[in-house]
């Protein structure tokens, strides 16, 4: 395996575990505070929409590479 591969693979794998850290974080913040479902829902919509907007970065440039 050639180290770019390597690197692009382990990139990869410690975003998804970064990605799932800050959603328990987000759970734990939401339970500790005892924000109910409405809140909950809040805090996971804005997580998600930064895991969103980092996926969409990715497949921009992965679309504008492959041209």
């Amino acid at each position: 395996m050639s180290p770019e591969k390597f690197e692009e693979l382990m990139m990869t794998a410690m975003i998804a575990v970064l990605v799932a850290f800050m959603a328990f974080i987000v759970w734990d913040l939401a339970k500790k505070s005892k924000a109910g479902r409405f809140g909950t829902m809040i805090l996971f919509l804005a997580l998600g929409l930064g895991v969103l907007g980092f996926v969409i970065k990715t497949l921009v440039i992965g679309s504008l590479e492959g041209i």
